[in-house]
């Protein structure tokens, strides 16, 4: 994790500290349901709650873990020294390091999923207003990076929001997969550990039992939440990328905020560059760095081994981190995205028309023209437009063959741009639903 690109809340979550209080919750819940059974006395379990107020001392886990080589073992030996041995012997019973582990572990991705998707909320958010604002704002549609027919910035914001409210929906299903825990034992059989401990702890801490847990949770479960991340970092780097398009100084459709102070350049003090979204397309390929990883995850040795261990203490915090700060970083960005309507506007007339070729050549062919000799006709006063300068009506007007079939009324009808509009409130109901 790095500071410049974390946020206290998603980092806290990984604060080893934050860690150990959950090891110990689980260890809590565990001697309730156990005592409850009457695998051991109740209070010994009682006991144990004595230290639900403690702060545990990071230091000394790590000291204890330097001579056990083991970190479970290190905090259940700190856990002894505060509650005491006595009280403490039948903490852990019937359970495997996995059991903390791999319950502890679902539970701080399950929380980073609760952040990620409050950050989503307040981006959509974000990009409903700015859709609704310029929603008949118009600007020149692109494919392949080349002029092709009028849409709208409001479109532009609405299709963004569409994308993210599908990103939503699979987080929401990736966090359901993901809050499951397991204390199941030794290769998950449950032999020396009744199955209502598990049922118990997974109700105390939020989470439901994993049906069939081998000793570890299935990293398929995994592998699909941090797919999801990456999905969700690919969509950012759609939104990104445009808005650094817009910015080029020869379109400037659109910028960042540039905030008074701002400085873009050590060397050229004009600059005013897309330095907020071009970090965002970086972050984005951070994010999608834990998908294969996670993915390679899922096949580990019989009951289990630990080749997923290292990967997850990388991944889980700096994945879940750094898509949390993304995610913010891209709201502020479109909350503040400044707009330049004039210039779309200058920008879709560059080319004197042209961009209404297909409303002439379906004219001319609903006038009996046939398609390939329709075609011909636009192509041939189309391209007098790109390496004559021309102006694409005017040229239509001089063209015999094309008034032929149309009149110049028709004709001029055919370059109002009011007709690319129409069905712009169709599509925001689709998206945003009846305003």
């Amino acid at each position: 994790m790095i500071p410049r690109y974390s946020r206290p809340d998603m980092v806290a979550i990984w604060e080893p500290a934050t860690k150990f209080r959950i090891w110990y919750e689980i260890e809590a819940h565990a001697c309730d349901a156990q005592a409850e059974l009457g695998v051991i006395p109740k209070e010994n379990a009682e006991a144990v709650w004595k230290a639900k107020d403690v702060e545990f001392d990071v230091a000394r886990i790590d000291e204890i873990e330097a001579v056990t080589k083991h970190d479970v073992i290190a905090f259940l030996t700190h856990l002894a020294e505060i509650i005491g041995n006595d009280q403490a012997r039948f903490v852990h019973q019937g359970m495997t390091s996995s059991d903390v582990l791999d319950t502890t572990y679902n539970i701080q991705l399950t929380r980073a999923a609760d952040i990620l998707l409050a950050d989503m909320d307040d981006l959509l958010d974000a990009l409903k207003r700015r859709a609704f604002e310029h929603k008949m704002t118009l600007r020149i549609g692109r494919s392949h990076g080349i002029h092709a027919e009028p849409t709208t910035m409001g479109l532009t914001f609405a299709r963004f929001y569409a994308e993210m409210d599908r990103n939503r929906l699979r987080l929401q299903l990736a966090r359901e997969e993901i809050a499951s825990g397991a204390i199941s034992g030794a290769v998950g059989t449950f032999a020396n550990i009744d199955p209502q401990v598990e049922a118990h702890v997974c109700s105390m801490m939020g989470l439901k039992p994993e049906p069939v847990s081998t000793q570890v949770i299935p990293r398929d479960r995994h592998a699909m939440f941090f797919a999801t991340l990456g999905v969700i970092a690919s969509s950012i780097e759609n939104i990104a990328i445009e808005i650094r398009h817009m910015q080029r100084t020869e379109v400037l459709e659109a910028e960042e905020f540039f905030s008074k102070g701002q400085k873009g350049s050590s060397a050229m003090p004009h600059k005013r560059n897309p330095v907020l979204t071009e970090n965002l397309t970086g972050l984005a390929r951070l994010v999608r760095m834990s998908v294969i990883p996670a993915m390679e995850n899922v096949a580990l040795w019989h009951e289990r081994d630990i080749s997923h261990s290292s990967v997850e203490r990388g991944i889980g915090p700096d994945t879940t981190v750094t898509l949390d700060f993304a995610l913010t970083r891209l709201t502020q960005v479109i909350d503040k995205l400044v707009v330049y309507p004039d210039n779309m506007l200058a920008n879709m007339n560059k080319f004197r028309g042209l961009v209404m070729s297909q409303r002439v050549l379906l004219a001319l062919t609903q006038a009996g023209v046939s398609r390939e000799d329709a075609y011909r006709l636009v192509q041939r006063n189309a391209m007098k437009v790109w390496e004559d300068g021309k102006d694409f009506k005017t040229e239509l007007l001089a063209d015999d063959e094309v008034t032929a079939a149309l009149s110049p009324a028709e004709i001029e009808e055919k370059f109002d741009l009011g007709y690319h509009t129409k069905h712009v409130d169709t599509i925001f109901t689709r998206v945003f639903g009846e305003c």
